[in-house]
């Protein structure tokens, strides 16, 4: 009998940790970029989504009432919810009706959850787009999105929810799962259906997130041997966005529009400003501020830093907030009382040009609690420091806190270039007014047919950068591309182009995996063998797929769990090992003593002596 060499046992000792597993057919129908729901605290207290991988079977929303979802993954096109159903999961259950509502209002176990939203909604798009502004369809939309976010916002929801965006892939998978679910048989390894794998870390804490803050000077003219400290005007907006999805919080309206106008008249002063003839007697002091969903954080750092002789210098400054949409009236927001003679002035001012431009400006006066650390509006950071400040915004009301920030519906298609325009005319007509002098005349400086008129093109490519880059300020670091270019240009316009970081308040945590890559894997009846030597669910492995004997297929393929494989699996193993161990003593001992293992021992009879 041939005795084996060692290279002949180690061979077949290596065999034991090369394990040739039969494993369900995940054929990769569609790979999907997703995102993430956030997932941050305040004070401690958690909200968001609170996982991040995913590995389970797909489901829709027409599953058997009762079924056990803990291994599903809910796929909910935002197009079939309505605003009833978003409201009742906000304020009253027993309003919700039976279904998902079970699942999300009372934490029933999920495997998780994915928002399918319509194509339009997708910075990357540039193509579809609703009618015009009173469009039904678009406004309906844009309610339930509002609905929706505020209610994922606000809840601590222990499995993982992402977002994505509808496609003919996407479409087509949803369109057999919910086939499936009809049936009332939920999919699982042997009845077929789908896999939706996403393979992400457990999220971590960001550490010590910073905000930056960017201001230039635009100086004023001074006569020789004058030593008097020129007054200074204060144009300011907050460039960062907060949203349901980071990933996604673009904040076209809220707030790219305030920054295309902060820099168009950026650009408009400096054309004035570079001429000692048209420069002004005010300084312009342009600011772009970091941290303005979290209570306006960059602004009172950025005010903080300022000495004493140039926060009395600042004769008022004018915020810009949500300022893109044409259908709606502006609203020029204070905290000193109306009657007061600086918002008298400046009032006056901005309502003689809105209505030159056809436009109606009111006023809003809310006083501020300086007990109180919340505020409602930038302004309010200045009034808090007694300087007088106004915010020129769209909206009549003030938000709540993280909310009107750049939500998934603020997006490039609700955004009209023609408010942005007007916003730029009524703003930088109204600062030169008071600048030369011309209040209560009609005197146009930046009129269309001048050397000095708004340029549109410039206001659609800055609305157009803004509107496909995510703005969350955590998520930035100090040298961003986006706050890198902000800086660049607000130097083509100013001097003095500095930028300030700054730590965020420590009442906000937030957790990075904002985003991630859904594989999608339908299961059949070929039969695929992966080769691996250690591997878990979701780890991404090499493939061999055997069909009737012949290899088929060869790829990548990521390793799905579901009980009836795992058994399958245990089964396999057992089965393989219990025919290695047999070859391996057969080849090294015979077939005798192979046989003699599972022979019954003879019965010894023991002799009395």
């Amino acid at each position: 009998m041939a005795i084996p060499t060692n290279e002949s046992v180690y061979s077949a000792m290596a065999l034991l940790f090369i394990l040739v597993t039969c494993v369900e057919l995940c054929d990769a129908v569609a790979v999907v970029d997703v995102y993430r729901l956030i997932q941050y605290d305040i004070a401690g207290v958690p909200f968001g989504s609170r996982l991040a991988s995913l590995n389970h079977h797909a489901g829709s929303s027409l599953f058997t009432p009762g079924a056990d979802l803990s291994r599903t993954v809910v796929m909910i096109p935002v197009t079939e919810l309505n605003i009833t159903f978003i409201r009742a999961l906000d304020q009253d259950f027993d309003a919700c009706g039976n279904g998902i509502a079970e699942y999300i209002e009372q934490k029933q176990p999920l495997g998780g959850l994915i928002f399918l939203l319509p194509r339009m909604f997708s910075p990357e798009n540039k193509d579809v787009k609703y009618g015009g502004d009173e469009d039904p369809g678009k406004e309906l939309m844009k309610n339930i999105l509002v609905e929706l976010e505020r209610f994922l916002l606000y809840a601590n929801i222990p499995y993982p929810v992402y977002f994505a965006f509808e496609d003919d892939n996407i479409n087509a998978v949803l369109a057999d799962v919910k086939r499936n679910d009809v049936t009332g048989q939920p999919a699982t390894a042997t009845t077929g259906g789908y896999k939706l794998v996403v393979s992400a870390p457990e999220p971590r804490k960001l550490a010590s997130p910073t905000i930056t803050n960017i201001q230039g000077w635009l100086p004023g003219l001074k006569t020789d041997g004058d030593s008097t400290q020129l007054p200074t005007i204060a144009v300011v907006a907050s460039y960062d966005t907060f949203g349901a999805a980071p990933a996604l919080s673009v904040g076209s309206d809220s707030n790219g529009s305030g920054v295309v106008v902060l820099l168009e008249i950026a650009r408009l002063f400096s054309l004035l400003y570079s001429n000692p003839k048209t420069r002004g007697r005010y300084n312009l002091l342009f600011g772009l501020t970091s941290g303005g969903p979290y209570n306006y954080n960059g602004t009172h750092k950025w005010l903080r830093s300022f000495d004493q002789r140039l926060r009395e210098s600042i004769d008022y400054a004018i915020c810009l907030n949500s300022v893109g949409s044409l259908d709606k009236d502006l609203w020029i927001h204070v905290s000193k009382p109306p009657e007061n003679a600086y918002i008298k002035q400046i009032f006056e001012g901005f309502s003689n040009v809105a209505e030159e431009l056809g436009l109606k400006v009111g006023l809003k006066h809310k006083k501020i609690n300086i007990s109180n650390p919340r505020v409602a509006w930038e302004h309010e950071q200045f009034s808090r420091l007694r300087v007088t400040a106004a915010t020129l915004s769209e909206l009549s009301v003030a938000p709540e806190l993280l909310e009107s920030t750049g939500g998934l519906f603020d997006n490039r298609h609700f955004v009209n270039e023609a408010a942005i325009t007007r916003t730029v005319k009524l703003v930088a007509e109204s600062l030169a007014r008071h600048i030369y002098g011309h209040q209560g005349k009609n005197f146009k400086i930046f009129a269309d047919d001048s050397s000095y008129a708004v340029n549109p093109s410039y206001i659609t490519s800055w609305l157009d950068l803004l509107s496909r880059t995510p703005r969350v300020a955590p998520f930035l670091s100090k040298n961003d591309p986006i706050i890198t270019a902000l800086k660049k240009e607000l130097a083509e316009h100013t001097v003095e182009v500095s930028l300030q970081n700054e730590m965020l308040d420590g009442m906000f945590t937030f957790y990075d995996s904002t985003r991630g890559r859904l594989n999608i894997y339908q299961s059949g009846q070929q039969l695929l063998c992966a080769l691996y030597t250690v591997g878990a669910a979701g780890d991404e492995v090499n493939l061999l797929l055997i069909d009737n004997g012949v290899l088929a297929k060869r790829g990548k393929g990521v390793i799905v769990a579901s009980v009836t494989f795992d058994l399958l699996l245990l089964l396999v193993l057992g089965s393989y090992l219990i025919i290695l161990f047999s070859f391996l003593v057969i080849t090294t001992r015979g077939l005798d003593d192979l046989i003699s293992l599972f022979r019954r021992p003879h019965s010894r009879k023991v002799k009395s002596t």
